[in-house]
Protein backbone atom coordinates (compact mmCIF):
# COMPACT_ATOMS: atom_id res chain seq x y z
CA UNK A 1 0.00 0.00 0.00
CA UNK A 2 1.57 3.39 -0.60
CA UNK A 3 2.53 5.43 2.09
CA UNK A 4 1.09 9.25 2.55
CA UNK A 5 4.34 10.69 4.49
CA UNK A 6 5.57 12.47 1.23
CA UNK A 7 2.09 13.36 0.39
CA UNK A 8 1.15 17.49 1.05
CA UNK A 9 -2.47 16.98 1.62
CA UNK A 10 -4.52 18.70 4.66
CA UNK A 11 -5.06 14.79 5.64
CA UNK A 12 -2.25 13.11 4.90
CA UNK A 13 -0.26 15.65 7.17
CA UNK A 14 -3.39 15.23 9.91
CA UNK A 15 -2.93 11.32 9.58
CA UNK A 16 0.67 11.43 10.33
CA UNK A 17 0.46 14.00 13.26
CA UNK A 18 -2.12 10.97 14.45
CA UNK A 19 0.08 8.79 14.36
CA UNK A 20 3.14 10.49 16.13
CA UNK A 21 0.28 11.44 19.07
CA UNK A 22 -0.31 7.56 19.47
CA UNK A 23 3.62 6.85 19.89
CA UNK A 24 4.52 9.23 22.07
CA UNK A 25 1.71 10.53 23.84
CA UNK A 26 -0.55 7.21 24.18
CA UNK A 27 2.37 5.27 24.37
CA UNK A 28 0.85 2.80 21.69
CA UNK A 29 2.62 -0.53 20.60
CA UNK A 30 4.31 -0.66 17.36
CA UNK A 31 1.52 -3.05 16.19
CA UNK A 32 -1.01 -0.84 16.77
CA UNK A 33 0.72 1.89 15.03
CA UNK A 34 1.31 -0.23 11.90
CA UNK A 35 -2.33 -1.19 11.98
CA UNK A 36 -3.84 2.61 12.45
CA UNK A 37 -1.66 3.71 9.30
CA UNK A 38 -2.83 0.74 7.22
CA UNK A 39 -6.63 1.54 7.80
CA UNK A 40 -6.05 5.49 7.90
CA UNK A 41 -3.38 5.41 4.87
CA UNK A 42 -6.20 2.85 2.93
CA UNK A 43 -8.96 5.91 3.38
CA UNK A 44 -6.71 8.22 2.00
CA UNK A 45 -5.62 6.46 -0.60
CA UNK A 46 -9.38 5.50 -1.85
CA UNK A 47 -10.49 9.33 -1.29
CA UNK A 48 -7.85 10.62 -3.77
CA UNK A 49 -8.84 7.79 -6.34
CA UNK A 50 -12.41 8.99 -5.94
CA UNK A 51 -11.03 12.72 -6.62
CA UNK A 52 -12.62 13.37 -3.38
CA UNK A 53 -10.50 16.97 -2.13
CA UNK A 54 -8.55 15.90 0.59
CA UNK A 55 -9.24 18.13 3.27
CA UNK A 56 -10.66 17.52 6.26
CA UNK A 57 -14.15 19.34 5.70
CA UNK A 58 -14.22 16.57 3.06
CA UNK A 59 -14.92 13.94 5.17
CA UNK A 60 -18.40 13.61 5.62
CA UNK A 61 -21.29 10.95 6.06
CA UNK A 62 -21.76 10.50 2.58
CA UNK A 63 -17.59 9.89 2.28
CA UNK A 64 -18.03 7.16 5.12
CA UNK A 65 -21.03 5.44 3.63
CA UNK A 66 -19.28 5.11 0.37
CA UNK A 67 -15.70 4.17 1.74
CA UNK A 68 -17.86 1.48 3.51
CA UNK A 69 -19.64 0.59 0.56
CA UNK A 70 -16.02 -0.36 -1.06
CA UNK A 71 -14.67 -1.58 2.04
CA UNK A 72 -17.17 -4.72 1.60
CA UNK A 73 -16.03 -5.56 -2.23
CA UNK A 74 -12.37 -5.70 -1.12
CA UNK A 75 -11.09 -9.50 -0.77
CA UNK A 76 -10.10 -10.66 2.87
CA UNK A 77 -7.14 -12.79 4.30
CA UNK A 78 -7.63 -15.91 2.44
CA UNK A 79 -11.42 -15.23 2.05
CA UNK A 80 -13.53 -14.11 -1.14
CA UNK A 81 -14.13 -10.98 0.82
CA UNK A 82 -13.47 -8.95 3.98
CA UNK A 83 -14.96 -9.90 6.71
CA UNK A 84 -17.36 -7.25 9.21
CA UNK A 85 -14.68 -7.88 11.68
CA UNK A 86 -12.18 -6.48 9.65
CA UNK A 87 -14.37 -3.79 8.44
CA UNK A 88 -14.86 -2.84 11.63
CA UNK A 89 -10.94 -2.43 12.23
CA UNK A 90 -11.16 0.12 9.53
CA UNK A 91 -14.02 1.80 10.42
CA UNK A 92 -12.89 2.10 14.69
CA UNK A 93 -9.07 3.70 13.26
CA UNK A 94 -11.40 6.84 11.49
CA UNK A 95 -13.69 7.26 14.67
CA UNK A 96 -10.37 7.84 16.81
CA UNK A 97 -8.67 9.61 14.18
CA UNK A 98 -11.73 12.09 14.18
CA UNK A 99 -11.90 12.25 18.04
CA UNK A 100 -8.06 13.34 18.42
CA UNK A 101 -9.17 15.73 15.55
CA UNK A 102 -11.85 17.39 17.52
CA UNK A 103 -9.61 17.25 20.72
CA UNK A 104 -7.01 19.44 18.84
CA UNK A 105 -10.39 21.90 17.73
CA UNK A 106 -10.80 20.31 14.20
CA UNK A 107 -14.30 20.89 12.95
CA UNK A 108 -15.12 17.73 11.70
CA UNK A 109 -17.76 14.99 11.45
CA UNK A 110 -18.60 13.69 14.38
CA UNK A 111 -16.95 10.30 14.93
CA UNK A 112 -20.66 9.35 16.91
CA UNK A 113 -22.23 9.65 13.80
CA UNK A 114 -20.20 7.11 12.37
CA UNK A 115 -21.63 3.43 13.25
CA UNK A 116 -19.66 0.20 14.24
CA UNK A 117 -20.35 -2.42 11.68
CA UNK A 118 -22.86 -5.86 13.46
CA UNK A 119 -20.32 -8.53 13.66
CA UNK A 120 -20.55 -12.14 14.70
CA UNK A 121 -19.95 -12.96 18.21
CA UNK A 122 -16.55 -14.00 18.48
CA UNK A 123 -16.17 -17.56 19.37
CA UNK A 124 -13.63 -18.35 22.65
CA UNK A 125 -11.68 -21.29 21.80
CA UNK A 126 -10.24 -23.35 24.99
CA UNK A 127 -9.00 -26.65 26.11
CA UNK A 128 -10.70 -28.58 28.75
CA UNK A 129 -8.81 -29.25 31.97
CA UNK A 130 -7.86 -32.92 30.41
CA UNK A 131 -6.87 -31.15 27.01
CA UNK A 132 -4.58 -28.97 29.21
CA UNK A 133 -3.23 -31.65 31.16
CA UNK A 134 -2.23 -33.94 27.87
CA UNK A 135 -1.18 -30.77 26.20
CA UNK A 136 1.40 -29.81 29.36
CA UNK A 137 2.75 -33.25 29.31
CA UNK A 138 4.00 -33.87 25.55
CA UNK A 139 7.22 -32.36 25.84
CA UNK A 140 10.27 -35.18 25.60
CA UNK A 141 11.91 -34.13 29.55
CA UNK A 142 14.93 -35.81 28.11
CA UNK A 143 16.35 -32.75 26.43
CA UNK A 144 16.86 -29.38 27.39
CA UNK A 145 14.61 -28.29 24.18
CA UNK A 146 11.91 -30.56 26.12
CA UNK A 147 12.23 -29.07 29.68
CA UNK A 148 12.13 -25.47 28.00
CA UNK A 149 9.06 -26.11 26.17
CA UNK A 150 7.33 -27.96 29.23
CA UNK A 151 8.44 -24.53 31.00
CA UNK A 152 6.81 -22.32 28.38
CA UNK A 153 3.96 -24.65 28.35
CA UNK A 154 3.03 -24.66 31.92
CA UNK A 155 4.01 -20.48 32.56
CA UNK A 156 1.54 -19.62 29.22
CA UNK A 157 -1.36 -21.66 31.17
CA UNK A 158 -0.48 -20.44 34.66
CA UNK A 159 -0.26 -16.95 33.72
CA UNK A 160 -2.63 -16.10 30.70
CA UNK A 161 0.52 -14.00 29.40
CA UNK A 162 0.01 -12.88 25.58
CA UNK A 163 2.61 -14.77 23.50
CA UNK A 164 4.74 -11.23 23.09
CA UNK A 165 5.00 -10.73 26.41
CA UNK A 166 6.23 -14.47 27.27
CA UNK A 167 9.22 -14.11 24.90
CA UNK A 168 10.10 -11.04 26.05
CA UNK A 169 11.15 -12.02 29.49
CA UNK A 170 14.14 -11.83 31.25
CA UNK A 171 15.82 -14.02 33.94
CA UNK A 172 16.55 -11.49 36.37
CA UNK A 173 12.66 -10.05 36.37
CA UNK A 174 11.32 -13.02 37.64
CA UNK A 175 11.13 -13.81 41.54
CA UNK A 176 10.79 -17.17 41.84
CA UNK A 177 11.03 -17.15 45.34
CA UNK A 178 7.62 -14.94 45.26
CA UNK A 179 6.51 -16.85 41.99
CA UNK A 180 5.45 -13.23 40.28
CA UNK A 181 6.42 -10.81 38.13
CA UNK A 182 6.04 -7.21 36.87
CA UNK A 183 4.96 -6.46 33.11
CA UNK A 184 4.01 -3.94 30.72
CA UNK A 185 1.60 -5.58 28.24
CA UNK A 186 -0.43 -4.19 25.54
CA UNK A 187 -1.17 -0.19 25.50
CA UNK A 188 1.71 -0.09 27.89
CA UNK A 189 -0.54 -1.16 30.73
CA UNK A 190 1.92 -2.52 33.61
CA UNK A 191 0.25 -5.67 36.06
CA UNK A 192 1.63 -7.84 38.46
CA UNK A 193 1.59 -11.59 36.93
CA UNK A 194 1.89 -14.40 39.31
CA UNK A 195 2.99 -18.22 38.70
CA UNK A 196 1.68 -21.31 39.72
CA UNK A 197 4.40 -23.82 41.84
CA UNK A 198 4.31 -25.82 39.33
CA UNK A 199 4.70 -23.38 36.17
CA UNK A 200 7.87 -22.30 39.06
CA UNK A 201 9.56 -25.40 39.32
CA UNK A 202 9.51 -26.33 35.53
CA UNK A 203 11.54 -22.81 34.95
CA UNK A 204 13.83 -23.80 38.09
CA UNK A 205 14.74 -27.33 36.37
CA UNK A 206 15.00 -25.79 32.76
CA UNK A 207 17.20 -23.02 34.63
CA UNK A 208 19.60 -25.10 36.48
CA UNK A 209 20.02 -27.05 32.65
CA UNK A 210 21.41 -24.04 31.36
CA UNK A 211 24.86 -23.48 31.41
CA UNK A 212 25.15 -19.33 30.31
CA UNK A 213 24.59 -16.46 31.25
CA UNK A 214 22.35 -14.50 28.54
CA UNK A 215 19.67 -12.93 29.51
CA UNK A 216 16.37 -13.85 27.83
CA UNK A 217 14.56 -16.67 30.06
CA UNK A 218 13.46 -18.96 26.98
CA UNK A 219 16.13 -19.19 23.90
CA UNK A 220 17.05 -21.66 21.34
CA UNK A 221 18.91 -24.29 21.74
CA UNK A 222 20.52 -24.95 18.44
CA UNK A 223 24.57 -25.15 18.07
CA UNK A 224 27.29 -23.79 20.67
CA UNK A 225 26.76 -19.99 20.86
CA UNK A 226 29.72 -18.26 21.67
CA UNK A 227 29.05 -16.16 25.26
CA UNK A 228 29.62 -13.03 23.34
CA UNK A 229 26.56 -13.61 21.52
CA UNK A 230 24.19 -10.77 21.41
CA UNK A 231 21.32 -11.34 24.14
CA UNK A 232 18.76 -10.51 21.70
CA UNK A 233 19.82 -12.75 18.92
CA UNK A 234 18.92 -16.16 21.40
CA UNK A 235 15.81 -15.09 22.23
CA UNK A 236 13.06 -17.27 21.38
CA UNK A 237 10.47 -15.21 18.83
CA UNK A 238 6.49 -15.36 18.77
CA UNK A 239 6.51 -17.42 15.92
CA UNK A 240 9.17 -20.22 16.87
CA UNK A 241 6.80 -20.34 20.44
CA UNK A 242 3.43 -20.40 17.57
CA UNK A 243 5.32 -23.45 16.15
CA UNK A 244 6.26 -25.25 19.37
CA UNK A 245 2.35 -25.12 20.86
CA UNK A 246 1.42 -26.32 17.19
CA UNK A 247 3.69 -28.87 17.23
CA UNK A 248 2.46 -30.47 20.92
CA UNK A 249 -1.26 -29.90 19.97
CA UNK A 250 -0.44 -31.69 16.75
CA UNK A 251 1.32 -34.50 18.56
CA UNK A 252 -0.99 -34.76 21.53
CA UNK A 253 -3.98 -34.80 18.53
CA UNK A 254 -6.20 -32.36 20.48
CA UNK A 255 -9.81 -31.42 18.48
CA UNK A 256 -9.01 -27.67 17.57
CA UNK A 257 -5.09 -26.03 16.80
CA UNK A 258 -3.71 -24.44 19.65
CA UNK A 259 -2.10 -21.64 19.63
CA UNK A 260 -0.50 -19.53 22.53
CA UNK A 261 -3.80 -17.43 22.40
CA UNK A 262 -6.17 -20.28 23.16
CA UNK A 263 -3.77 -21.58 26.25
CA UNK A 264 -4.74 -17.77 27.25
CA UNK A 265 -8.20 -18.13 26.96
CA UNK A 266 -8.04 -21.60 27.95
CA UNK A 267 -6.47 -19.96 31.57
CA UNK A 268 -9.24 -17.27 31.90
CA UNK A 269 -11.64 -19.70 31.48
CA UNK A 270 -10.52 -22.22 33.48
CA UNK A 271 -10.30 -19.52 36.44
CA UNK A 272 -13.91 -18.31 35.48
CA UNK A 273 -15.59 -21.84 36.04
CA UNK A 274 -13.73 -21.97 39.39
CA UNK A 275 -15.87 -19.04 40.75
CA UNK A 276 -13.33 -16.36 40.32
CA UNK A 277 -14.68 -12.91 39.91
CA UNK A 278 -14.43 -11.45 36.09
CA UNK A 279 -12.81 -7.97 37.51
CA UNK A 280 -10.16 -10.31 38.74
CA UNK A 281 -9.49 -11.94 35.16
CA UNK A 282 -9.70 -8.83 33.40
CA UNK A 283 -6.65 -7.57 35.86
CA UNK A 284 -4.51 -10.75 35.12
CA UNK A 285 -4.68 -10.97 31.67
CA UNK A 286 -4.23 -7.04 31.44
CA UNK A 287 -7.39 -5.88 29.61
CA UNK A 288 -7.96 -2.23 29.54
CA UNK A 289 -11.64 -2.75 29.29
CA UNK A 290 -13.99 -5.18 30.77
CA UNK A 291 -16.30 -5.99 27.84
CA UNK A 292 -12.98 -7.52 26.51
CA UNK A 293 -12.87 -9.87 29.23
CA UNK A 294 -17.12 -10.35 29.11
CA UNK A 295 -15.68 -12.73 25.90
CA UNK A 296 -16.09 -15.13 28.38
CA UNK A 297 -18.47 -15.30 30.19
CA UNK A 298 -20.93 -16.67 28.03
CA UNK A 299 -19.17 -20.17 28.54
CA UNK A 300 -18.20 -20.17 31.96
CA UNK A 301 -21.18 -18.20 34.10
CA UNK A 302 -20.78 -21.30 36.90
CA UNK A 303 -24.04 -20.07 38.56
CA UNK A 304 -26.18 -19.89 35.32
CA UNK A 305 -24.82 -23.42 34.16
CA UNK A 306 -26.04 -24.77 38.09
CA UNK A 307 -29.30 -23.17 37.38
CA UNK A 308 -29.53 -24.71 34.01
CA UNK A 309 -29.09 -28.49 35.36
CA UNK A 310 -30.93 -28.14 38.29
CA UNK A 311 -34.39 -26.68 36.38
CA UNK A 312 -33.43 -27.85 32.99
CA UNK A 313 -31.76 -30.48 33.07
CA UNK A 314 -34.13 -32.98 34.11
CA UNK A 315 -35.36 -33.66 31.04
CA UNK A 316 -39.45 -32.28 31.43
CA UNK A 317 -39.69 -34.60 34.74
CA UNK A 318 -42.21 -34.11 37.33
Amino acid sequence: MADIAQSQSEIAKKINQFLEYLQVERGSSPLTIRDYKHYLVRFANWMDAEGIRMELKDINADVVRSFRAYLTGLPGEGKSQMTRRTQGYHVIALRSFLKWLIKNDYQVLSPEKIELPKVEERQVKFLSGEQVDRLLNAPTLSTIQGKRDKAMLEVLFSTGLRVSELVKLDRDKIDLDRREFGIVGKGGKARVVFLSQRATDWLVKYLNERNDHFKPMFIHHKGNPEPTTPDEKMRLTVRSVQRMVKKYSHKMKLPIEVTPHVMRHSFATDLLMAGADIRSVQEMLGHKNISTTQIYTHVTNKQLREVHEAFHGRGGKD
